[in-house]
C-alpha cells in the first residue's frame, strides 16, 4: 500500500478507501483511478468487501489489545495487517486499547473466552519488554505479543528488526561512498533507539571504519532536535559528508538546517531517515528511509495464532524479527559516486 500511495502521489489513507470501496467518502474520480492505475501497475491484489462479506461473530475471533492508539500510526497499521489475514480466514477481529490500565485489561480479556476465540495479540505502541499481564495468563487464551516480548519468553511474539534497519540504512550511505556518516539517535533509553545505533555501528565495523563519537547526537525524536544537532555536525572541522536520523520527524529538522547553510542534498550532504512516515514523500527531494513492518507484523500475529492454535505449547519462543526494508528515494546518491567534501 505504500507502494501504491508513492506511485499514484497520494496518501495510504486514500488508497485505502479507494481499494476498499469505502462508500460515502468524497474523493474525486480522478484520484480514484490513479489510484487504481497505480496499483495495476504494481499488480497489488485487494481483497475487495464485495468478494469477501465481513466474517460471522460465529466464526471465531481474535481480539486485539494494544495499550494505545493515539500516540502514533503505527499501531492502526499493524491492526490493518492483522485484520486482512483474520477476514481472509473468516475470523473477527476486536480491538480493546487498554492504556495500560489493569482493570481494562482484565475487562477486554473477560470477553476472549477460549470456546469462541482463536487467540489474542496483546500489542504494545513501543517496542519493550512486558510482563503478561495475570488476566491474560489466567484465560488459557493462545496469545502473540506484537511490538513486545517476555523475559521469559514463554509467549510466541514479533518485533521489528531494528538492528538489521539502522545496518542497512548505513551501509546505503556508505555504499555511495559516504565514510563520515553523521548520526542523530532517539531518546536513548528506548529500544528503537538503542538498537538502530547498534546496527550504525555494525555497519560501519563491517566497513572498518572506526565509530568517531563526534559524529553522535542524542536526540529525543522531535524536528527541532534534527535541526540543532545538524547544525552542530556542520560545525565540525570535519563535517559529515551524510547524516542518519533515527526517525523522519528528525530529518525534516536536518533538511530545514541544511537548506540554512545554502547545502544541497544529496549533493552536499546525503540525509536518510526512518520510519517512512507521510512527510518522507512530500519533502524535496523526496527523504530515502526506512519502513518500519507494522503491516507485516499484524499479518504475522494472525497467521501464528490460526497455523499454531492447536500445536503444544512450548516452554520457550524465539522472538520473531520481521525486516525493516529500504525505501529508496532522492536523498542518497546513487551507489559508489565521487563525493564533495563539506567544510
Amino acid at each position: 500500500m505504500v507502494d501504491v500511495a508513492r506511485e499514484a502521489a497520494c496518501s495510504q489513507s486514500t488508497v485505502s478507501l479507494v481499494l476498499n470501496s469505502v462508500p460515502d467518502v468524497r474523493i474525486s474520480e480522478v484520484t480514484r483511478e490513479r489510484v487504481r492505475e497505480a496499483a495495476r501497475r504494481l499488480n497489488y491484489a485487494v481483497s475487495r468487501r464485495a468478494e469477501r462479506p465481513s466474517p460471522a461473530a460465529g466464526n471465531g475471533l481474535i481480539g486485539f489489545v494494544v495499550d494505545r492508539l493515539s500516540t502514533s500510526p503505527e499501531a492502526v497499521v499493524s491492526i490493518e495487517g492483522a485484520r486482512e489475514v483474520a477476514w481472509t480466514n473468516d475470523v473477527s477481529l476486536i480491538v480493546a486499547p487498554t492504556i495500560n490500565d489493569e482493570v481494562m485489561e482484565r475487562r477486554a480479556f473477560e470477553h476472549f473466552k477460549p470456546h469462541h476465540t482463536v487467540g489474542v495479540i496483546y500489542a504494545s505502541i513501543m517496542t519493550r519488554e512486558v510482563k503478561l499481564p495475570p488476566a491474560l495468563a489466567e484465560s488459557k487464551v493462545p496469545t502473540v505479543l506484537l511490538n513486545c516480548y517476555t523475559e521469559d519468553r514463554a509467549v510466541p511474539s514479533v518485533v521489528p528488526g531494528e538492528v538489521a534497519g539502522g545496518h542497512t540504512a548505513t551501509a546505503r550511505l556508505l555504499a555511495a561512498g559516504h565514510r563520515r556518516i553523521g548520526y542523530i539517535n532517539g531518546e536513548e533509553w528506548m529500544e528503537a533507539s538503542k538498537d538502530r545505533f547498534k546496527g550504525y555501528r555494525q555497519a560501519l565495523a563491517s566497513a572498518d571504519i572506526p565509530h568517531d563519537r563526534a559524529l553522535y547526537r542524542a536526540g529525543d525524536w522531535q524536528l527541532r532536535t534534527g535541526y540543532v544537532h545538524t547544525l552542530s555536525l556542520l560545525d565540525l572541522k570535519d563535517a559529515p559528508t551524510a547524516i542518519f536520523c533515527a526517525n523522519d520527524r528528525m530529518a525534516v529538522g536536518c533538511y530545514l538546517a541544511l537548506a540554512e547553510r545554502g547545502l544541497k542534498i544529496p549533493d552536499d550532504v546525503a540525509v536518510i531517515g526512518y520510519d517512512d512516515e507521510e512527510v518522507a514523500r512530500h519533502l524535496s527531494p523526496q527523504l530515502t528511509t526506512v519502513v518500519l513492518p507494522h503491516r507485516e507484523m499484524g499479518r504475522w500475529a494472525v497467521e501464528h495464532l490460526l497455523n499454531h492454535q492447536h500445536e503444544p505449547k512450548r516452554r520457550r519462543y524465539p522472538v520473531v524479527k520481521i525486516e525493516c526494508p529500504l525505501v529508496e528515494r532522492e536523498s542518497v546518491q546513487p551507489e559508489n559516486v565521487e563525493l564533495r567534501v563539506v567544510g
